[in-house]
């Protein structure tokens, strides 16, 4: 109802600032977020009943406490980065808050930064007014966020790897240590790859440079380069764009479309669920969803791995657009990195927040631990400094558990494999490139059912063909 009567309002060009009346005549501030669909929790349950307050509602609660001034959400939702990007250049709509992906926050930063005061993009954020994020941030992104420039301009919301859920009964440990399984001919139709451009692209460079990205895996075991060095170089060969490397990744990507079952977006972890492949590349939160469901459902316990090759990073963040009310954008953020609420989402989501600390690590320990695991899983890296000493084993944030590739290692995956993934950047005016060469792939070949039809209508025009040649020439005689 209240998207209606903001579609009216907006319809009849009224313009709406960030102060609203209320009916008995006080006012309340309105911040103005823009998010994806389903990625905050909202206090209702799986049948959409309302059980609980929702993270908006605790925050509006918590401002009037602290403030005592009233604060009220305006809260939209969209399905691509495209179409927030697409609205937020209209000009028609202003927002205090978008959490879009990596490559496109990357996008508005370096409008902002290179494009001057007349085109910038997103506001700067003042982090000494954000006590709980700079007290509670993971320190791997807190490190990854200044290491790229993303500071000033971002804060991490979610985060995860791109890697291969698979079937452990049908697929070798062997075969789904390397992309190659895409390529594989045992496994022809069995396979499933992400249907967009970015992510399709990145796993064809991965397997083009296959043989150099296992090269530096093996310095990096040798102890000859750092884990830095690696993922730097990860990250390099990840955002190849040059005329060559994207001339190999198109015909590599085409001889993986005649494999796999299919490209797909969000069928992939139901259709391994019921059989239809042995193996899927998944975002690790939607690893985690398929893995929960079938094991829930159907008893099967699926896996998640992330290729001996390296994978990539993604994360979604939090921007302030330009002319954001600052102040009231940072309160809402910096709420939503307590580690209380933290927890509350990712709970929610699925999805692996930015922010740790106590309440993170419980909810982990208390999803995946198991005191008689034989596996001591470090988790170190991610939780270090956010955590009190009694959660900590001989100083060192340690997750027991007994199962490999399962959850856990999809959610928070380890040191070492974030050392063999980079992350994609914005391709910039190369971008049209790779679309084309995407264009071209999806376009190589129609889809195995298509073909039989022609096939049949083929023979069929053929063999009329041959009988009314057959029955001209009897007409002749």
């Amino acid at each position: 109802m209240k998207k209606f009567l903001m579609a009216l309002l907006l319809g009849a060009g009224l313009a709406l600032g960030s102060i609203t009346a209320l009916a008995d005549g006080s006012e309340s501030l309105v911040l103005r977020v823009y998010n994806w669909q389903d990625y905050i929790n909202d206090g209702v349950d799986e049948d959409n009943n309302k059980v609980d307050k929702s993270v908006l509602e605790l925050w509006e609660e918590d401002y009037e406490s602290r403030t005592g001034q009233k604060v009220s959400v305006q809260y939209d939702m969209f399905e691509t980065n495209e179409t927030m990007l697409n609205t937020l250049r209209t000009g028609k709509t202003q927002y205090d808050l978008v959490c879009p992906s990596d490559y496109i926050i990357q996008k508005m930063i370096k409008e902002t930064v290179e494009g001057g005061e007349e085109n910038i993009m997103v506001e700067k954020y003042d982090l000494s007014k954000m006590p709980n994020y700079t007290a509670n941030v993971s320190p791997f992104i807190r490190d990854m966020f200044s290491r790229y420039g993303w500071t000033d301009y971002a804060v991490g919301y979610m985060w995860g790897t791109v890697g291969i859920l698979y079937d452990p009964e049908r697929v070798t440990e062997g075969d789904v240590s390397t992309w190659d399984i895409l390529w594989n001919p045992d496994y022809r139709k069995a396979t499933s790859c992400k249907d967009t451009s970015r992510d399709a692209y990145v796993i064809g460079l991965l397997e083009v440079y296959g043989d150099e990205l296992r090269a530096n895996r093996a310095a990096y075991d040798a102890g000859k380069i750092s884990a830095a060095e690696l993922q730097a170089r990860t990250h390099e060969i990840v955002n190849r764009v040059d005329d060559e490397s994207i001339d190999l990744v198109e015909r590599a990507l085409k001889d993986m479309r005649t494999n796999i079952y299919e490209f797909e977006v969000d069928t992939g972890k139901t259709d391994i669920v019921s059989g239809k492949i042995a193996a899927n590349v998944a975002w690790s939160g939607d690893a985690v969803y398929a893995m929960d469901l079938a094991e829930e459902e159907d008893d099967i316990f699926l896996g998640y791995k992330v290729p001996e090759e390296g994978s990539t990073i993604w994360f979604d963040g939090w921007v302030m657009p330009k002319g954001a009310n600052v102040d009231l954008a940072q309160d809402f953020v910096d709420f939503l990195c307590r580690p209380e609420i933290a927890a509350m989402n990712q709970e929610f989501i699925g999805y692996t927040s930015a922010i740790a600390g106590d309440e993170l690590f419980d909810l982990v320990t208390d999803w995946y631990g198991d005191d008689e695991g034989d596996i001591a899983y470090d988790l170190t890296y991610f939780f270090e400094g956010t955590l009190s000493d009694d959660r900590l084993e001989n100083g060192r944030a340690i997750v027991h558990t007994g199962e490999r590739d399962r959850q856990l290692m999809a959610q928070y995956p380890s040191e070492e494999v974030t050392a063999r993934c980079g992350i994609m950047e914005d391709f910039g005016d190369r971008n049209e490139l790779v679309l084309a060469a995407w264009g071209r792939v999806k376009g190589a070949r129609l889809p195995d059912w298509l073909y039989v039809v022609l096939g049949v209508a083929l023979a069929a025009a053929l063999i009329a063909s041959a009988l009314s040649g057959r029955k001209k020439k009897r007409k002749r005689r």
